[in-house]
């Protein structure tokens, strides 16, 4: 089976001032299909940046970085963001959607970004709100919805274009713990209903525990467990 993932000896380090912070140390990871693995680390200890390596979103790294069997190092910059646009979804520890926009309307934009049809774009957005419980906020802007509801729109964006790869960093971070729950909940059964894979960066052991596989980042590299 393919990976979806790929990443062989991928570093990153940041000058500051005259000294030199290694935050990656050639870090090596594999993710399979369908398969959902969570990263815990302490704060600074380099989450954030291993998703920003997988998610394609910089440069700056070192090593090989592969997404559905496509080697990122071998493409330009356009090529890059178009196999980002087609094979990832991205969940942030804040919502950002945007205010003026209904439910459907913000979810509905990761399909038109990707020059699909309105009609096809406004149904995937109707159906995968739905699949989250939405079907009576459909019309809502983000000021009307609970926090909850406002990141189950978020999932709903990220899961919109069927993406491979589903990254999220502190999805429910800014909720309480029984809407965190539930709604990582809801997250993780739409992830597998559509058979993406994910990488899920936590602090939260009890909800990192309900995934397949368990990655901590120590000293810049990666442990199982």
């Amino acid at each position: 089976m393919q990976a979806v993932v790929q990443l062989t000896g991928v570093t990153r380090a940041f000058a500051q001032g005259d000294t030199r912070i290694e935050v990656l140390r050639g870090v090596d990871l594999t993710i399979r299909a369908g398969e959902i693995v969570a990263l815990l680390g302490p704060s600074g200890s380099g989450k954030s940046t291993l998703l920003q390596a997988v998610g394609l979103l910089e440069g700056g790294f070192g090593g090989q970085i592969a997404i559905a069997g496509r080697d990122a190092s071998a493409l330009n910059g356009d090529a890059r963001t178009a196999l980002r646009r087609e094979a990832i979804g991205f969940v942030y520890q804040f919502h950002h959607l945007l205010p003026d926009f209904t439910a459907v309307e913000n979810v509905m934009l990761a399909g038109l970004v990707a020059d699909r049809p309105q009609a096809e774009a406004e149904a995937r957005a109707r159906d995968v709100l739905n699949a989250l419980g939405l079907g009576g906020r459909l019309n809502h802007r983000p000021s009307q919805l609970s926090g909850g509801e406002q990141q189950r729109v978020a999932v709903a964006r990220a899961l919109a274009n069927r993406p491979r790869l589903v990254l999220a960093d502190e999805p429910t971070g800014n909720l309480d713990e029984a809407t965190s729950d539930k709604v990582l909940a809801e997250m993780l059964r739409l992830v597998r209903d559509t058979g993406a894979s994910a990488l899920i960066a936590t602090h939260n052991e009890r909800l990192a525990a309900t995934m397949d596989r368990v990655l901590r980042l120590k000293d810049g590299r990666l442990v199982e467990g």
